[in-house]
């Protein structure tokens, strides 16, 4: 399932505005929001640093946080990020305001597991990934950490779609109008070359007996 939550302590915000803003990144902090659960916005500061390590530790956008704004505590699902165009440096932040009840639409990592269990690419077949992420619907207190595709069993020109995948309880795509396909085991290109010139031979043969 999701990550095990961390915390980040932040400060107030009082002042907003692009003047602000400027001011606190000089100081090492960056302006972010706490908003959503049907009140009202929450402006605060937290420290670059703090949280640039989190993006980059990985699974930022899916991992719930505590928020400690003067001694109250917040819990929080990061919804978007900005990074400066020129120096990719992080300039704000967005915080959702997560209760019991929320349900998030996050975009969840695809994982492929036993391919030494597939036929098709012990045989040289190449695994297509046609979706790195799968964007679901779910509890935000229960988001998963990967979708799991099981490769056993699996021939050369299978494909592997959504209603392979069992997904965890409360988690659904938002695609919802088509079994949309995830991956699939793809001829090499060498075997490829090989049934084109066999079919070509065929042929061949069955237009000189046509001829005869």
């Amino acid at each position: 399932m999701s990550k095990v939550a961390y915390e980040l302590k932040a400060e107030a915000r009082e002042r907003v505005g692009k003047g602000s803003a400027r001011e606190l990144r000089r100081n090492g902090l960056i302006p972010a929001v706490i908003y959503g659960d049907k009140q009202e916005p929450v402006s605060i500061a937290l420290s670059r640093k703090d949280v640039t390590l989190k993006i980059h530790a990985g699974g930022f956008m899916t991992t719930l946080a505590t928020i400690v704004v003067d001694g109250k505590k917040y819990s929080v699902l990061p919804k978007d990020y900005q990074l400066d165009p020129v120096r990719d440096f992080l300039m704000h932040v967005d915080f959702l305001r997560i209760s019991k009840n929320t349900r998030v639409t996050v975009e969840i990592p695809v994982h492929f597991q036993n391919e030494e269990a597939s036929p098709g690419l012990k045989r040289g077949g190449v695994l297509n990934v046609v979706r790195h992420t799968v964007e679901c619907q779910c509890p935000a207190n229960a988001i998963p950490d990967s979708i799991i595709v099981d490769l056993t069993g699996l021939e050369i020109g299978d494909g592997i779609h959504i209603s392979h995948v069992k997904l965890a309880e409360g988690v659904e795509p938002t695609i919802t109008d088509r079994d949309f396909t995830i991956a699939t085991i793809a001829s090499p290109a060498g075997l490829k070359s090989d049934d084109n010139a066999a079919t070509d031979e065929a042929e061949g043969e069955a237009e000189g007996e046509t001829e005869e």
